[in-house]
């Protein structure tokens, strides 16, 4: 018996890379610990962290987005846009809307089906400069819900899917968020510099997810409890991320070209049918002049808005709202950039940039048109109440919406299958990503760890519920972009650093050294 165990011990350390593995995982069981034993202390403590970095560091968030985002533009002007990532003669793993699938499901999301109504709503009751519930109010509220949702956080995931794709996939680095910092660490990265980066990437990505899951966990709850009338309560959303967790692992532990491909692209499906039901059948007319009226102000006031900082002494909505977003997609970026990476080979940097920018952020844009859109012509012109609801329990913002129009019946379990689905995709997304760093870049990671990570997943989302529900989830997020935001920044320099070394002579690559006389070898994938 003990030398079966030794075995399996010896097999497992062969599969990981152990600093990161067990710095990630003992860091994982002792928040999740913590939040679950003691849950007072742990909601007083989220409280105040969420205080801090919102009083001391809400500048640099705004700051910093915002340069992503001019960081990305330039970048697909420039002449490395037509760099592929892969060999020069490489070609992509999956079709675009495959590829356009799996990258939207795991970049938005079930944030979108949550705050799709929520937001607009919310926003229109107590908008940031308006007059509440005025037209102007109307306007202002679509405004940002575009730009929470838009351009800037995939920016930041542009960036992060780039880079690790690039010096992966061309310079043969590990699939991890250390060879972003090789032309600055050169063979550092094998050392404990790297596995920090590493661990807390790995950090970043459990609280992005569980945030998700949370939220999915609270709106699933919310949906079942009108359709099916059992209790809405902390405890039943932890029962329900249960089960669901179990779900995903199975398909995490499917693989990515069968159980989140094939996931995802049932989701689109769903959630498209979900999209034209409620465009035809609600205020159609509406719905297109809110959405062009809406770009319209959102493209001409860009700089405006992302350089906006709420003066108010007394107000917390760049906090609650913008300074939530600018952490969540912080702390998503390793997850969702690794993500992209490992199903962009073969595509150009410049065609990366192009679809992930055009094609997500316009469905994102249509969405709220839709469902935001909808929700307010009844609020403004129709029965109303839906504010009322939403304001009581933001997560039956969605069932408030269908209960308005027709077939609620079956439309509600539709988006009650969503959810699920989004949940699934989120997860097994997630546990895929910290697989492939804790690995140290295997592109196919062990089936213990993928079990590992997908239940560590849902445990982190259970214990940040049990701790403070949504304030506990938005703390996660904004103190986990804080280290991540670091990070992104290192990034972009680096991928200049080495784009400059790469193609300085009229975009011819010079790939055989990056940071000095560094030999690259076969060996480099793996941990050290």
């Amino acid at each position: 018996m003990i030398e079966y165990i030794k075995r399996i011990v010896f097999r497992w350390l062969e599969c990981v890379n152990p600093p990161v593995f067990f710095g990630a995982a003992i860091s994982v069981l002792a928040i999740i610990i913590y939040g679950a034993v003691w849950t007072e202390s742990a909601g007083i403590l989220f409280e105040r962290m969420l205080n801090f970095i919102s009083k001391y560091f809400g500048w640099y968030y705004v700051l910093l987005v915002f340069f992503f985002f001019v960081f990305v533009i330039w970048l697909y002007f420039s002449d490395y846009g037509k760099i592929r990532l892969g060999g020069d003669k490489s070609k992509p793993e999956f079709n675009r809307f495959g590829w356009f699938s799996m990258l939207f499901a795991a970049g938005m999301g079930m944030g979108l089906v949550f705050w799709g109504v929520a937001e607009p709503i919310m926003h229109y009751s107590d908008p940031p400069v308006a007059e509440p519930r005025s037209m102007d109010a109307l306007k202002e509220s679509m405004r940002f819900s575009f730009f929470h949702w838009g351009f800037h956080p995939w920016a930041i995931y542009i960036i992060f899917a780039i880079g690790i794709s690039y010096f992966h996939f061309r310079h043969k680095l590990p699939l991890a968020p250390r060879s972003l910092f090789y032309p600055i660490l050169g063979e550092r990265i094998y050392g404990w510099t790297g596995h920090i980066i590493d661990i807390f990437c790995t950090l970043g990505t459990l609280m992005g997810v569980a945030t998700s899951l949370g939220l999915g966990a609270m709106q699933l709850n919310s949906g079942i409890s009108v359709l099916a009338g059992i209790p809405y309560n902390t405890d039943m959303q932890v029962l329900i991320i249960i089960i669901i967790t179990a779900v995903a692992v199975i398909s995490v532990v499917s693989g990515l070209a069968r159980g989140i491909r094939y996931l995802s692209i049932v989701n689109l499906c769903i959630l498209l049918i979900l999209l034209l039901f409620i465009f035809f059948t609600g205020p159609t007319l509406f719905q297109v002049n809110i959405l062009l009226t809406t770009l319209g102000d959102y493209v001409q006031q860009i700089v405006n808005t992302s350089l906006w900082l709420d003066l108010r002494p007394d107000s917390d909505w760049q906090s609650d709202w913008t300074l939530f977003y600018w952490g969540w997609w912080l702390s998503w970026c390793p997850f969702v950039g690794i993500f992209i990476a490992r199903i962009s080979r073969g595509r150009t940097i410049r065609e990366l940039i192009l679809y992930v920018f055009i094609v997500p952020v316009f469905v994102t844009f249509l969405w709220f048109s839709v469902f935001g859109g909808t929700a307010m012509h009844i609020e403004i012109f129709g029965a109303g109440g839906i504010s009322d609801i939403v304001k009581e329990n933001v997560a039956m913002s969605l069932h408030a919406l269908l209960d308005n129009l027709p077939l609620a019946q079956i439309t509600q379990w539709v988006g009650v299958l969503l959810i699920v689905i989004f949940f699934i995709t989120s997860s097994d997304s997630g546990s895929l990503v910290d697989c492939l760093v804790t690995s140290g870049g295997n592109p196919d990671p062990p089936t213990g760890l993928r079990v590992f990570w997908g239940v560590s997943e849902g445990a982190m989302a259970a214990a940040l519920l049990v701790a403070g529900g949504l304030s506990a989830l938005q703390t996660a997020s904004i103190s986990a972009g804080l280290p991540q935001s670091i990070i992104v920044l290192a990034c972009c320099y680096s991928l200049v650093k080495a784009l400059r070394k790469d193609y300085a002579v009229k975009g011819v690559p010079d790939l055989e050294k990056l940071k000095g006389d560094t030999n690259k070898d076969e060996n480099r994938n793996k941990p050290q």
